[in-house]
C-alpha cells in the first residue's frame, strides 16, 4: 500500500492495526500523530521503543479495559523484526475489542519490513504502507501547506533552498518553518542562508551508506556538491568510511560482535553501530582490497596536474566503487 490508498482509507475508517516503514520518517511520524489526535490517546498511549519492547506487556495492556472507558493505543517503534506470532497475537487482540488499536512504526531494513506486511492485511483488520523518499516538488508542497497552516510568508524558492540546505529532510525543515515564523515578515533564501544551520556532514553519512548499500547514487553527489562539498572533501569522507567499514569488519570477526569504542575511540548511537556492522559483514575483505585501490589511483588522477574534470571523475569514482560491492 502506498500513501495515497492509506490516506483513502483512514477516510473511511482507523485501521485497528497499522505497519508504518521505509525512508521517510516525516510521514511515519505523521500518521502516529493522526491516531494519537483522531483517538485522543495521548494521555492513555503504551509507547514502547527499541530496547523497551516487551511482548508481555503490549499484551496485558492491549487485553485490559481502557481506565476511563477511552482507548488503548499501543504504539511500537524498533528497528528489528518482531516475530510472526507475537504479531498475529497483537493484531488478533485489537479485533476483540473496539477501543483497541496497534501501530507499528518500523525503522529497520526494507525487506524486514516486507516480510511483515501478511500479518497486517486487510482481512485480519490490519494495514500496512512503505513510504519512500519525496522528490522536491512533493517536498514543497508539503512544507507550503505547513507555511499556510502557521501563517508563515515564504516563497517556492525559498522553500526549495531550505529542503536543499536541510538535504530534503522535511522534519527538520517543518521545525525550521516553525523557529522561522518567529520573524513576522516574509522569509527569503538569505534568511535561511543565515539563520539554518546545513545538515551536509548528516547528508555525507546518508550518502556513504547509501553507496554501500548499492543504491542509487547519482543524484545525491549532485545534492553534495550543490551544499558546498569539493570532490576532494567527498573522496577524503569516503577513504574515512571505507577505512571504518574495514575496523569493524576486522573488529567482529575477533570478537564476534561491534564494540564502536573500541574500533573508533568514542561511543556511537546503538542505530548507528549496528548500521555500520551490517554494512561490514556484507563486504567480503576481497572487495574492500579492491575499493582501497581503486580510491587510492583516483585521489593521484585527481590531484594530477591538467584541465581533469574532477566531478566526471568523482562521478566515475562511485560507479566504479559500487561494482566491487
Amino acid at each position: 500500500m502506498n500513501k495515497r490508498d492509506l490516506d483513502q482509507r483512514l477516510q473511511r475508517e482507523l485501521p485497528k492495526a497499522l505497519l508504518l516503514y521505509g525512508e521517510n520518517s516525516f510521514l511515519i511520524e505523521y500518521y502516529l500523530d493522526h491516531y494519537i489526535r483522531k483517538l485522543q490517546a495521548k494521555e492513555e498511549l503504551l509507547a514502547l521503543y527499541y530496547d523497551e519492547w516487551d511482548f508481555t506487556r503490549a499484551k496485558a495492556y492491549l487485553s485490559q479495559s481502557s481506565l476511563f472507558g477511552g482507548t488503548n493505543l499501543l504504539l511500537v517503534k524498533h528497528n528489528k523484526k518482531i516475530p510472526k506470532k507475537e504479531l498475529d497475537a497483537l493484531i488478533a487482540m485489537t479485533r476483540k475489542t473496539t477501543e483497541s488499536y496497534f501501530l507499528f512504526a518500523f525503522s529497520g531494513e526494507a525487506r524486514d519490513g516486507k516480510n511483515m506486511q501478511n500479518s497486517f492485511m486487510e482481512k485480519k483488520g490490519g494495514s500496512w504502507v512503505r513510504f519512500f523518499e519525496m522528490n522536491i516538488r512533493e517536498s514543497v508542497e508539503i512544507l507550503q501547506s505547513k507555511a499556510q497552516k502557521i501563517g508563515l510568508a515564504i516563497d517556492h524558492y525559498a522553500l526549495q533552498h531550505l529542503l536543499l540546505t536541510l538535504n530534503n529532510n522535511l522534519s527538520l525543515c517543518s521545525n525550521e518553518l516553525d523557529k522561522l515564523a518567529i520573524l513576522g515578515r516574509e522569509v527569503s533564501s538569505k534568511d535561511i542562508d543565515r539563520l539554518v544551520y546545513s545538515t551536509a556532514p548528516l547528508a555525507m553519512e546518508q550518502f556513504l551508506t547509501g553507496l554501500f548499500e548499492k543504491k542509487p547514487i547519482t543524484e545525491m553527489i549532485g545534492t553534495l556538491l550543490e551544499l558546498g562539498e569539493s570532490e576532494e572533501s567527498l573522496l577524503r569522507a569516503t577513504q574515512r568510511f571505507v577505512n571504518e567499514i574495514f575496523l569493524f569488519n576486522a573488529y567482529i570477526k575477533l570478537h564476534g560482535t561491534p564494540d564502536s569504542t573500541a574500533i573508533l575511540g568514542y561511543k556511537l548511537p546503538k542505530y548507528v553501530e549496528e548500521r555500520k556492522a551490517n554494512l561490514a559483514m556484507r563486504v567480503k575483505p576481497a572487495a574492500l582490497l579492491n575499493i582501497y585501490e581503486h580510491l587510492l589511483e583516483s585521489e593521484l588522477e585527481m590531484k594530477r596536474p591538467g584541465g581533469i574534470n574532477k566531478e566526471t571523475l568523482l562521478y566515475g569514482m562511485f560507479i566504479k566503487m559500487q561494482r566491487y560491492l
